[in-house]
């Protein structure tokens, strides 16, 4: 995998724990997908991970304002 990418998926992962977090959103599971760092992909994958009801609330509740809905 070429390094631009290795390095924009990691950067990319990092910003969107970043803009959770600023919406006191933890997802623990979120980080590179594995196989898909690996080369399945043509591009590699950000793994959301799993989650509880309280966090996925939490979650759509912030999408849905930044939506302005």
């Amino acid at each position: 995998m070429p390094s631009h990418l290795h390095d924009e998926v990691h950067d990319c992962t990092e910003l969107l724990r970043s803009a959770l977090r600023a919406n006191d959103i933890t997802l623990p599971s979120l980080g590179v997908d594995l196989p898909g760092f690996a080369g399945s992909y043509a591009l590699p994958l950000v793994a959301l991970g799993n989650c509880n009801t309280e966090t996925a609330r939490r979650l759509a509740e912030a999408l849905r304002k930044a939506a302005g809905r």
